[in-house]
């Protein structure tokens, strides 16, 4: 009995370490590359937007067109917001995870972690992922 809940201890400690994230300085290069992107869809611009896609985001579509219709039909706010603003970056399990806050045209809140590669000294969006919003109490 003695060990399970050792062995249990440990495993939610590990679990713990690799869910582990830090809070770093904003990074105004990957806010630009965000912002670049988002700039690009507001304008309809697919290939531009494509540019700031990391190389495994860009060979999972194929082609601009592709990625366009999937942001406009998986991420609509992103393709048209009415306001954008940038949270926390934060380090996860080695990853750098950037929030935005996205304020779509009826005026609701979406929350948005952008996981960020540095790709031959430019930052690039590899993954878009849509947060749940963080609960408001009184």
């Amino acid at each position: 009995m003695r060990t399970f809940f050792t062995g249990l201890t440990l495993a939610a400690a590990m679990t713990g370490a690799l869910w582990a994230q830090e809070v770093l300085a904003p990074e105004p290069a990957i806010e630009s590359t965000i912002q670049s992107q988002i700039d690009a869809f507001l304008k309809d611009d697919f290939v531009t937007a494509f540019t700031f896609a990391s190389p495994n985001i860009r060979s999972m579509f194929g082609t601009p067109e592709n990625f366009g219709r999937m942001v406009q039909q998986g991420y609509p706010m992103v393709w048209r917001p009415e306001d954008v603003t940038f949270g926390e970056l934060r380090e996860i399990a080695g990853g750098l995870y950037q929030m935005v806050i996205v304020k779509d045209a009826a005026g609701n809140l979406h929350y948005l972690d952008y996981r960020m590669q540095m790709i031959d000294g430019e930052w690039r969006i590899a993954g878009v992922q849509i947060l749940q919003a963080p609960e408001v109490s009184a």
